[in-house]
């Protein structure tokens, strides 16, 4: 099994700027599956458009393979997104764990040694 990405962290406290960085890595992921969405969107928007004003076989051939292809490049964006982002909260939950102080054990009060005999 692949070990997560952001394990190194899992053990440590995270400083400011670990803590800065995961924020960073959060948009850097998000960025990129926006990326993924505008390729994936961009080749259905091509597939149907070369199949809409082409003629000939061989465009109308290309245009259907730029459907299935944008599909694809939309699915892996979401996959990949939702993978990498299951990281990143792995991170932030271990975070907020250890910053909420975990109350102290109470000992059970103490016996006394004291009998009543003297």
């Amino acid at each position: 099994m692949q070990k997560p990405s952001y394990s190194r962290f899992v053990k440590d406290d995270l400083i400011l700027r670990d803590e800065l960085a995961v924020d960073r890595t959060l948009l850097a992921n998000e960025r990129t599956l926006l990326a993924y969405l505008r390729s994936a969107v961009a080749l259905l928007i091509a597939g149907v458009t070369i199949m809409h004003f082409s003629e000939q076989n061989w465009f109308w051939i290309f245009g259907l393979l730029c459907i299935p292809i944008g599909v694809v490049t939309g699915t892996i964006g979401v996959v990949r997104y939702r993978n990498m982002n299951r990281s990143i909260n792995v991170v932030r939950t271990q975070k907020q764990s250890t910053a909420e102080p975990s109350p102290a054990p109470k000992s059970p009060p103490a016996a006394s040694s004291d009998s009543g005999e003297g």
